[in-house]
């Protein structure tokens, strides 16, 4: 069956060497353009550009998907896959393939349409997650589901833990959704159960320690590693990173307590989180041990 891949970040990377290993006649690769990327700007390329390359697939990166029309046309495509690929995708290119586009989606439809399926399911606390293929309308993630596949959230799995995991699941779906294009009966999403898992903003990542500890740890999970968990200290910014829920009580919001290297901090609820791992400034994470000791914590301060 002659396909036409369009991905591009790591996420995207398991399907499309999972294709290419089942043998499926991939004809071409669509990826998003070199991007300016670190310290010095250099361009980069995708990571699923890398993939294809070192699969030895021919790369097609126009930054608007409809000015190909004509190659994707010519290539006679019998179905599209697409992966996080970055554009919507217009009904005309939808029309092509015979067998329509097939998305793998990081989340269980129609829950968490969006760009942040899997960040947001662990910020808001989920305890089960999944992938989603379905056909690709004109709209967004709100085409026929297709196949759908489980998994439990660990209690302290980050956000790039759970990704990596969903993008193996999601290729072997994906995979068993080619296998029976022609027995799937589609099934259409209740859009009165859908929620929408919008991009993520710098602000997303500030902390409130009004909130209760459990879903500061929730949302600290699912924004690794970026916007990240930030607050501030000394009227610094002051980066959280690993952290876990305490049995103590009694500390106000945001106020702190450092006992035999552990730092302990109030949240909302009468709550207390124990952070593990902090960021100063201009510093790699580190333990909270080193951060004591270079602190001198006063008895009373607060975060935030």
């Amino acid at each position: 069956m002659r396909t036409i891949y369009l991905g591009t970040p790591l996420f995207a990377v398991a399907t499309l060497d999972a294709m290419a290993a089942a043998g499926h006649d991939i004809v071409a690769v669509y990826t998003q353009p070199d991007r300016p990327k670190g310290r010095g700007q250099a361009l980069a390329a995708s990571p699923v550009k890398e993939a294809a390359l070192r699969l030895g697939l021919p790369v097609r990166q126009p930054e608007k998907l409809r000015t190909d029309y004509a190659s994707l046309a010519a290539d006679q495509a019998d179905v599209m896959v697409v992966v996080g690929y970055g554009q919507l995708i217009p009904q005309s290119i939808i029309d092509l393939p015979r067998y329509g586009i097939i998305n793998v989606h990081g989340s269980l439809l129609p829950k968490y349409r969006g760009a942040a399926p899997i960040q947001w399911a662990i910020a808001n606390g989920e305890k089960v997650t999944g992938v989603t293929t379905m056909k690709i309308d004109a709209g967004l993630d709100t085409g026929d589901m297709l196949l759908k596949a489980e998994t439990e959230i660990g209690k302290d799995e980050t956000a790039p833990e759970l990704a990596a995991r969903l993008a193996t699941l999601g290729a072997d779906l994906l995979l068993r959704t080619l296998d029976q294009i022609e027995t799937i009966v589609p099934v259409k999403q209740d859009p009165a159960e859908a929620t929408l898992a919008r991009i993520l903003t710098k602000e997303d990542g500030r902390v409130s320690f009004a909130r209760p500890a459990l879903e500061i740890h929730c949302r600290a999970r699912g924004f690794e590693p970026w916007p990240g968990a930030t607050t501030a200290f000394r009227g610094q910014p002051l980066g959280l990173g690993r952290m876990k829920i305490s049995e103590r009580q009694g500390l106000a919001q945001g106020e702190l307590l450092a006992e035999r290297q552990r730092l302990f901090v109030g949240c909302g609820d009468n709550t207390v989180l124990e952070l593990l791992e902090v960021q100063p400034p201009g510093k790699k994470r580190m333990p909270v041990s080193g951060f004591l000791n270079g602190a001198r914590l006063q008895p009373g301060e607060k975060l935030g």
